[in-house]
Formats: C-alpha cells, sequence, structure tokens
C-alpha cells in the first residue's frame, strides 16, 4: 500500500530542474512497487506447527517475519494508514503490531477473540467473539480497554469496516450495522455460503464487490473420502453493484481472499504460494513465498 524554484536565475535555475526531473523519473521508475505496498499473510515456518505472520511485497520482493510464538497468529489486518497490524493468536487473545513487527501490545485476553477490523479513522477495532452457542460483535479501542458489545447485531461472520459503514456477513446476506448500538441499517441483498463462507467474507474498498469461500460441486469420479465425494470448496466473488446478486465461482480450491487498496486486485492462497489476480480480467501473478506454506485459514491483509 504506500508511499518550486525562482525563475530569476535561468543558468541555476535549468540545473536545479534537470535534476528534479531526473529524480521524478527514478521515482516514477519504483513507483509501482513502493505504491502497491505489503501484504501480511499467515504462514507455517518449516519444523513449526504454529503459523505465523509474514509480510511481502506484491512483487514478491522483501519477505519478512513479523511475529513468533508458540501459539498460531492468525486473522491479520492492517490498520488504514498501513502503519499497524491487529491480529488474533489462537487461544490467547487480540494483539497489535507495528507494520515492521515490533511494538506488539496485547488487547484481548479472550482465547476465541477473532476476525479485527479497523475503523475508518484507525481509533477502533471491530471484532468477533463467542456468546453462547453465537458470535457477536464488539468494539474496543485501538489503544485498548475494555470491549463493548453491540447488542442488536445478529449473530455474525467476519466484519469488514469501511468508509460506508461497519458491514457483517450473517445468514447468507451482508448487512450494514450501527457501530454503537449494531441496529441493522441496511440489507444488502447479496448471496454469501451460509454455512461455510461467513468467516471469509472480504470487501472491497469501494463496497463494489465482496468474496468468500464457499462450497462447490465435487468432481466426477472424486471418491477420495472413501465411499463418497470429499466436501469441496472455492473462492467466490461477487458484484454488489448489481441488482440481481449473483456468486461467481473463480478459483477452486484457493483460501480467502484479500482486495489491493484500489480494489482492482485481490490476493489469495492457492497451492503453497499467494496468488495476484485482477477483479476485471482474471489475469493471475503467483507469488513465491520459499519455504513457507501460507495457510488458508483467513484472508491475507493489503496495505
Amino acid at each position: 500500500m504506500h508511499f518550486a524554484a525562482s525563475m530569476a536565475r535561468v543558468v541555476r535555475v535549468v540545473p536545479f530542474f534537470a535534476g528534479v526531473l531526473l529524480l521524478l523519473a527514478i521515482a516514477g521508475s519504483t513507483g509501482s512497487a513502493t505504491s502497491d505496498g505489503r501484504i501480511v499473510f499467515q504462514a507455517t515456518p518449516p519444523g513449526s506447527f504454529a503459523s505465523q505472520l509474514y509480510s511481502i511485497q506484491p512483487t514478491g520482493d522483501g519477505l519478512k517475519q513479523l511475529t513468533t510464538g508458540a501459539s498460531p497468529a492468525v486473522d491479520p489486518a492492517f490498520s488504514p494508514g498501513g502503519q499497524k497490524i491487529a491480529f488474533a493468536r489462537s487461544g490467547v487473545g487480540l494483539f497489535t503490531i507495528n507494520r515492521d513487527g515490533s511494538g506488539l501490545k496485547r488487547l484481548t485476553k479472550n482465547g476465541r477473540d477473532a476476525s479485527p477490523a479497523w475503523s475508518p479513522d484507525g481509533r477502533n477495532i471491530a471484532f468477533t467473539r463467542p456468546s453462547g452457542p453465537q458470535w457477536h460483535v464488539f468494539v474496543l479501542a485501538a489503544s485498548g480497554g475494555k470491549a463493548r458489545r453491540l447488542p442488536q447485531v445478529p449473530p455474525a461472520g467476519r466484519p469488514s469496516w469501511t468508509k460506508a459503514g461497519l458491514l457483517i456477513p450473517t445468514g447468507g446476506d451482508l448487512l450494514r450495522v450501527d457501530t454503537k448500538t449494531g441496529k441493522v441499517l441496511r440489507y444488502y441483498g447479496a448471496t454469501i455460503d451460509a454455512i461455510w463462507g461467513l468467516n471469509s467474507v472480504t470487501i472491497s474498498p469501494a463496497v463494489s464487490f465482496l468474496t468468500y469461500i464457499g462450497s462447490r460441486d465435487s468432481e466426477p469420479g472424486d471418491m477420495e473420502c472413501g465411499d463418497g465425494a470429499c466436501q469441496r470448496f472455492a473462492l467466490y466473488q461477487e458484484n454488489l453493484t448489481t441488482k440481481k446478486k449473483k456468486p461467481r465461482l473463480i478459483v477452486k480450491n484457493a483460501g480467502p481472499a484479500a482486495f489491493s487498496p484500489d480494489g482492482r486486485r485481490i490476493v489469495f492462497t492457492l497451492e503453497g504460494a499467494l496468488v495476484i489476480r485482477s477483479v476485471s480480467t482474471g489475469a493471475s501473478t503467483r507469488i513465491s513465498t520459499g519455504d513457507l506454506t501460507p495457510t488458508t485459514g483467513a484472508p491475507p491483509s493489503w496495505r
């Protein structure tokens, strides 16, 4: 994600502007890599069973490990400015770190807290926590403190907090809810796999597309699970701007996706590597992560 001179003395100004133009040309030649930001994903390092967070440039350069520890680090989420990352440690709670992996800070102590999502101003974080048999949405300050439940929110999957508001998948649809009470403000009429897909939903920055992982038909002759076919999954994409919304299967056997900062691309895990895919054309680029094995439990984050 990121990243005048006086005309009185002509003889001196010309070299000055020539230097400026040279610098701009250099910046332009490298700008595509820096403006594309970084992707944070969870992966299992060699010889370990606990996934950790790593970051990499969309070009495949600059691979860097961000977390360590005995408990799996999952569910990464960049802050709006891209300087911090919120994530969950399975069985431990929610944490934040700086973009470079420094400044670890614990936010919660509930080991089942999951799916952190930053508010657009970076001051708060929404997340899900089980309460009884269902998962509900809670909000806490990004600096820490007591989390508060949004009492009117229906049982929810992975939240997304966009400039359009706090969005949650529930019952196979996408809803916008009030950030103080949880009152439902809008139904989008989306079609999301209500059994398998709710915890993998991601929304484009302009709230024009969503993706999720859902079930799909088995391949003919698939007997890998014994007497019957195994449950198979795929990555689906749905256009939220059309009246008749219909999800489209775009990649079989892939992990959950994340949108690029401009919403034009998505990144997901497929066959042990990261893949970047154009939303409009489907053109894809594979990014090698070396001896790391990216996991498919949660979407990456791209800022």
